[in-house]
């Protein structure tokens, strides 16, 4: 993807070393390397190369940063396979929340508490974390005080679409006449937008090669509507989630010890996946394969194929870039549809994305202090108004309450706004099975191969048994 390809000194803004003046380098400076395990996206190539520009550390010691970069789709396996192997290739670790459970019980990921009680600018770092981010992105157990890692990137799932479109006079009348509704132009006009609204702009928005389309026609054939049907890592469920828990059903919860058989696949959670799965219909045909990832629902929308999509804050920085986007000066930025109460209301529940990044357990004490300062330096206020300003997020309430930030890049507002609405999948150690056989099933729903009663039926059995066996149902 050339999202991953690219150099995010196009996004970053120029600027002096944050760091400030910094004593002498004592006569016995040491070279320091830590090396990092990140997926590589934005997010991660912004703090490479910010590091690169503007890092000193505060021992005086000369200290490297090494990142490795590794691809989404097998970032978690190769990260598994390195711990597993014991080769303790890495110092410091991005890391999905979901595998904070595994690899602390195997013993890879440092618990900082100690560190933190010792440390004021640690724990004014805790304190200004959203409490969200704190209980999903740190906390092991989980939303326990058992503190292992700081966010390196928040991220939740925002709307993109096409204004010349949605706002085309022509267009929102057609819409208008064709189901009564308003096409949505307007920020406050998306806070209305249920799913139902949303399938009918898919419906709408299908077109034709040649058809016209706003004040043109499309240059290839168009769809309306994209989000993630993926089945690689947990590109469907992080979607498919947000269906289930918004029509009132449930993922099994870790916090209890109830059964997964008859929640998973509660008549309210089938419905829900099943709403999810109908919208199929609407999208570029790459979904019925299963493989429409983050990174292909975000270039389908880039090459001006889709009206409008559901993705991640965390890959849209390219999407407004005119070197990358042919869509750049055409798009604007919502909150999710939600799904509509009884009192009118919506449900906007959707699965928080983000990474954490921690230590790992085979540090020297020398190499924890020089990690813990990379924490701080990356947690400071004057970096992380940079990395918003590039293209990333905070974490940190003391910079997600700045006034500013929401004009600092335009999907900030919806980011803001979408945080009341975040749950997390499972933090257990049994996480990885939990979700292979759920993206599994889910794979062969989206591609017709069951319906969406049996593919729940069949994660639900599955889920129960690993389970129990595990101890954790009762």
């Amino acid at each position: 993807m050339r999202l991953v390809k690219t150099s995010i000194a196009a996004f970053a803004v120029a600027g002096a070393s944050l760091w400030g003046l910094l004593a002498p380098a004592p006569a016995s400076a040491k070279d320091i390397v830590i090396n990092m395990a990140a997926p590589d996206w934005l997010p991660t190539r912004f703090m490479q190369e910010e590091f690169d520009r503007s890092y000193k550390s505060k021992t005086g010691n000369n200290v490297k940063l090494v990142i490795d970069f590794i691809p989404w789709g097998s970032f978690y396996q190769r990260v598994a396979a390195s711990l597993s192997s014991g080769e303790k290739k890495y110092q410091m670790i991005v890391t999905d929340s979901q595998w904070l459970g595994d690899f602390v019980e195997g013993g890879h990921y440092l618990k900082l508490n100690k560190y933190i009680d010792a440390d004021p600018e640690l724990q004014a770092v805790i304190a200004d974390m959203h409490p969200v981010l704190l209980s999903t992105s740190s906390s092991y157990p989980y939303k326990s005080t058992n503190y292992y890692g700081f966010p390196q990137f928040p991220d939740n799932l925002v709307t993109a679409f096409r204004k010349d479109l949605f706002c085309n006079p022509t267009e929102r009348a057609n819409f208008k006449k064709q189901f009564n509704q308003t096409l949505p132009c307007y920020y406050n006009e998306w806070e209305d937008v249920d799913w139902d609204r949303y399938e009918n702009i898919g419906k709408f928005f299908q077109r034709k090669k040649g058809d016209k389309l706003g004040d043109g026609v499309a240059e290839d054939d168009f769809y309306g509507i994209a989000y993630q049907m993926g089945k690689p890592y947990d590109f469907s469920s992080m979607q498919a989630n947000g269906f289930i828990w918004e029509a009132g059903g449930d993922i099994w919860d870790e916090t209890s010890t109830k059964p997964a058989l008859g929640v998973v696949n509660s008549d309210a959670a089938v419905k829900a996946f099943d709403h999810y799965l109908s919208l199929e219909k609407y999208m570029p045909p790459v979904a019925k394969t299963g493989q429409m990832d983050i990174f292909v629902v975000q270039d389908l929308y880039m090459q001006g194929k889709v009206a409008a999509i559901v993705d991640w804050v965390g890959v849209m920085g390219p999407v407004i870039n005119p070197k990358l986007s042919k869509v750049s000066d055409k798009t604007d930025f919502a909150e999710p549809p939600g799904t509509r109460k009884p009192d009118g209301s919506l449900s906007r529940w959707s699965n928080i994305g983000g990474q954490p990044f921690v230590l790992t357990t085979w540090n020297s004490d020398e190499v924890i202090k020089e990690g813990l300062d990379i924490v701080k330096w990356w947690m400071s206020r004057p970096v992380q108004e940079k990395f918003v300003k590039a293209g990333g997020q905070s974490g940190l309430l003391s910079v997600m309450n700045d006034p500013a930030y929401a004009t600092w890049a335009p999907y900030n507002r919806a980011y803001l706004d979408n945080y009341r609405w975040q749950k997390d999948v499972w933090h257990i150690p049994e996480f990885f099975p939990l979700l292979t056989e759920q993206q599994e099933q889910f794979d062969k729903a989206i591609t017709g191969q069951v319906s969406a009663k049996e593919a729940l039926d069949t994660v639900a059995a599955f889920q129960d048994k690993l389970l129990r066996e595990a101890g954790r149902i009762k």
